[in-house]
C-alpha cells in the first residue's frame, strides 16, 4: 500500500498540458452546442418540430419529423407524378390565366383558394415528379379556376367548355377513365366549379377542403373512397413559413373573451344565432361587425388580433361545411369549436381531433354552448392548445423537404390511392399486354381529341 501511495503521489495532479486540453474541450463543447441549437431552430419548433413525447401523437411523429403510421401507406413515400404543362394542352392556360392570359399565379396564391397555386408549385419542384408519362402513377392537372372565375377571367359556361376541351386532349385520362388524374378544387363550391364534373371527373382524385354539398347544390362532389380532404390555405405570415408572424398568441389569462366568432353572416342560421348570442353576452362572446371591403376594411393583422383574444374560436358552417377559421385558430392558439355537422377534416386516419378541437351540434347554438365552454378548466384548454401546436404543421403548405407539412400529408394520402392496374369503359387489352380502344387501335396510336363520356 505504501509503495502504491508513493508512486501515485509522485505524479503531478494537473500539468499545464492538462489545463490547455480541458480548456479546449470546454470551447469545442460550447461551439458544438451552439451549432446544434442553431440547427434545431432552423424550423420553428411550434410549426415544424412537434413534441415527440406526446402520447396521442407518438405514432405520428418521430424525432421531430412526420412519420405517417403504417395503415396501408407503406414504409416510405414512393410515387411518380406527372404534372401537365400549361402549354402542352390547348385550353389549360385559360384555366390558369383566364381567357386573356392576364391573371397571374401570384394574384391567385392568396386567400382560401391559394392551395391550387401552392400545390402546383410544390409538385413542380418535387422529387416525386416525373417527366415521363409512361412511368407516372398519377397525373396532376393544374388549374386556378376558382381564382380565375372570381377575377372575371372566365365565366361558368367558359369554365365548363374549357375543361371538356382540355380533357379530350388527354389520352392518359381516357386510358384510366380519369382514375389516376388529380384535380384541385379549393373553395366551398368544390368540384361544382366545373358544372359537368359528375360526368367527367366521377372517378378522378379531387383535392378539396370541402367534404359536403354546398347550399347551392343538391349533391356532394366529394367521395371518401377516392378524394382527399386538404387543409385550407392559412396565410404564410401566420404559419411562420415565408415570413414572420402577423400576430403572436396571448397568454390564456390575458384573453378578454371566452369565445369569438369572426366572419360574414351570409344569411346562415348558425351565424345569425351567434350574433344574437354575442348581443346577449357581450362580455363572453365577441362577434364584431367586420368590414371586408371599403374604407373601413379590417386588415389581416387586426383580424388576427381579434381572433387571438378568446379561449375558443367558433367555426360555424357558411355556404358550405368548412371554414378557414378552423385552421387559423391553431396559429393564434385558441381551441376551435366546430359548429358544422357535416364537416370533413383532413388526415383523419392519423389525427385524433378530440385532442385538439371541440365539435358541438349546430342545433344547440344557445346559452348552453357558452355555459359548456365556461365549464372547461384552463388546464384542459392548455392541453388542447399544446396538442394543436404539435400537429398544426400539417396545415402548412411548405416544401416536402420540411419535416412536416400539408404537402407531405397529401403525398402520403396519394400513395394509399396508387393502383397497380387502371381500366375504363373505353380501354381494352389483348394477349400481348397491349391496350387498345374499341377500334383495336393500340394506346400509343390514339389521336386527340379522344372520345369522352
Amino acid at each position: 500500500m505504501r509503495s502504491y501511495h508513493h508512486h501515485h503521489s509522485s505524479l503531478p495532479l494537473c500539468t499545464r498540458a492538462h489545463q490547455i486540453g480541458a480548456l479546449a474541450l470546454v470551447v469545442v463543447t460550447f461551439l458544438l452546442t451552439r451549432s446544434l441549437d442553431r440547427f434545431s431552430t432552423s424550423f420553428p419548433h411550434s410549426d415544424y418540430s412537434p413534441h415527440s413525447s406526446s402520447q396521442s401523437n407518438s405514432d405520428l411523429f418521430h424525432a421531430g419529423a412526420l412519420n405517417w403510421p403504417q395503415r396501408g401507406y407503406g414504409n416510405s413515400i414512393d410515387l411518380r407524378i406527372y404534372v401537365y404543362d400549361e402549354s402542352e394542352i390547348e385550353g389549360l392556360r385559360e384555366l390558369m390565366r383566364g381567357r386573356d392570359g392576364q391573371i397571374t399565379s401570384q394574384a391567385c396564391i392568396k386567400g382560401q383558394w391559394g392551395t391550387q397555386v401552392k400545390i402546383h408549385r410544390l409538385l413542380l419542384k418535387s422529387k416525386y415528379r416525373t417527366m415521363k408519362k409512361d412511368e407516372a402513377e398519377f397525373f396532376f392537372v393544374p388549374s386556378y379556376v376558382k381564382c380565375v372565375r372570381m377575377m372575371g377571367g372566365l365565366n361558368d359556361k367558359e369554365i365548363n367548355r374549357t375543361y371538356v376541351k382540355v380533357l379530350s386532349q388527354m389520352p392518359y385520362f381516357r386510358r384510366s377513365g380519369g382514375r389516376d388524374h388529380i384535380f384541385i378544387f379549393p373553395s366551398g363550391a368544390g368540384a361544382h366549379m366545373f358544372r359537368s364534373w359528375a360526368t367527367y371527373l366521377n372517378r378522378s382524385i379531387i383535392l378539396t377542403p370541402e367534404g359536403d354539398r354546398t347550399d347551392k347544390r343538391d349533391t356532394s362532389a366529394f367521395y371518401t373512397w377516392k378524394d382527399i380532404i386538404i387543409p385550407g390555405n392559412v396565410e404564410d405570415g401566420m404559419t411562420k413559413f415565408g415570413g414572420s408572424r402577423i400576430v403572436s398568441p396571448l397568454p390564456l389569462k390575458k384573453r378578454k373573451y371566452l369565445a369569438n366568432f369572426l366572419g360574414r353572416l351570409q344569411g346562415k342560421t348558425g351565424r345569425l344565432q351567434l350574433i344574437e348570442l354575442a348581443k346577449q353576452y357581450p362580455d363572453k362572446l365577441e362577434s364584431p361587425e367586420l368590414k371586408f371591403s371599403g374604407p373601413n376594411k379590417l386588415g389581416r393583422a387586426d383580424f388576427f388580433d381579434h381572433l387571438r383574444n378568446a379561449k375558443f374560436c367558433l367555426a360555424p358552417r357558411g355556404e358550405s361545411s368548412w371554414t378557414l377559421r378552423f385552421y387559423e385558430s391553431f396559429f393564434v392558439e385558441c381551441v376551435p369549436v366546430v359548429l358544422s355537422d357535416q364537416v370533413e377534416l383532413p388526415f383523419q386516419n392519423v389525427i385524433d381531433y378530440t385532442e385538439i378541437s371541440i365539435k358541438w351540434p349546430s342545433t344547440r347554438i344557445d346559452t348552453e354552448l357558452l355555459d359548456y365552454l365556461q365549464s372547461i378548466p384552463d388546464e384542459r384548454i392548455e392541453e388542447m392548445i399544446a396538442r394543436g401546436r404539435e400537429v398544426r404543421c400539417l396545415w402548412v403548405y411548405a416544401p416536402e423537404t420540411a419535416p412536416c407539412s400539408a404537402m407531405l400529408g397529401i403525398l402520403w394520402e396519394l400513395q394509399r390511392k396508387v393502383r397497380r392496374f387502371h381500366q375504363s369503359a373505353e380501354t381494352f387489352w389483348l394477349h400481348n399486354r397491349s391496350f387498345v380502344n374499341r377500334d383495336l387501335i393500340e394506346f400509343h396510336s390514339w389521336r386527340t381529341p379522344v372520345p369522352l363520356p
